[in-house]
């Protein structure tokens, strides 16, 4: 089945679950958004119509939908093409930042500034955190470290990215994985509190069990709602703390079918919005 016909395919499989538009959300909600990784397997055009059918209003770029190696006018063009869908781009990424260099750090900077993006999502090292706070500075662009989990050396755990920042510039902060936050033993609705102002992104997902254990791919993730992570402690307390950031989905599974899914989880978590009106 081509890409074409597989997206009005699962369109039509999905039109009776259909979900509500960006609209119809109160405006003290949580803003939802999609990190496009999870759509990484469809071209960009394809991937702006996907979450067009989720009713999510903000995204994050995965550079699969916007290639860091395109020239500048190419960039600017597929930048252009979210805005046109009435996308708002919240950031790109993950980016990894592993150069030792700032000539190789500084790449990295201009492809944002291309790209128009306020934040990167990103995977540094802490050899190089400075050059990255002194370019975040020179350009303007928020960056927000994600934590990966027990396999990370770097950063594993939202605690580990604070520490490093932690007397940075404002605009070093986090990007909390709440899936790999669990793998690495921490509780994540404690760690919204411990971040405070340093926590610029949320991304979202849901496991089997709450150390990603589980027989499966990608540590046993499921669609949110479906596994164990406390989504309706973690949206109280993000509206506690007042966060102003995006709860962003990164579905990692069911990549050649992502979207009735990953509608199941924008369902479930409008659904906690909804009851936290209530």
């Amino acid at each position: 089945m081509n890409r074409r016909n597989f997206f009005f395919s699962s369109a039509a499989l999905a039109a009776p679950f259909a979900v509500p538009s960006a609209s119809a959300a109160a405006p003290d909600d949580l803003k939802l958004s999609v990190a496009t990784y999870s759509l990484r397997q469809f071209q960009r055009d394809l991937a702006i119509k996907m979450v067009k059918q989720l009713g999510v209003e903000y995204v994050d770029i995965k550079e699969f939908h916007l290639p860091q190696t395109d020239p500048l006018k190419a960039i600017q063009s597929g930048r252009a093409a979210f805005d046109k869908a009435g996308l708002k781009v919240v950031g790109g990424g993950n980016v990894s930042l592993q150069e030792a260099d700032e000539a190789g750090l500084r790449k990295h900077f201009e492809y944002a500034k291309a790209a128009g993006f306020p934040m990167m999502i990103c995977a540094p090292n802490h050899d190089n955190l400075g050059i990255i706070e002194k370019l975040a500075k020179e350009f303007d662009i928020k960056i927000a470290i994600h934590n990966h989990g027990p396999e990370d050396k770097h950063f594993p755990s939202p605690q580990s990215v604070l520490d490093a920042v932690k007397g940075m510039d404002a605009r070093m902060g986090l990007c909390m994985d709440i899936g790999h936050t669990a793998r690495a033993g921490k509780d994540p609705v404690e760690c919204i509190g411990l971040a405070g102002a340093r926590l610029f992104e949320m991304h979202m997902k849901d496991l089997k069990d709450p150390l990603g254990k589980t027989p499966g791919s990608n540590f046993g993730q499921v669609p949110v709602g479906d596994g164990v992570l406390p989504i309706t402690a973690i949206f109280k307390e993000l509206k506690k703390v007042k966060y102003q950031g995006v709860c962003s989905l990164e579905y990692e599974i069911d990549a050649d079918d992502p979207l009735p899914g990953m509608m199941k989880s924008f369902a479930y978590m409008r659904g906690v919005m909804a009851g936290l009106r209530g």
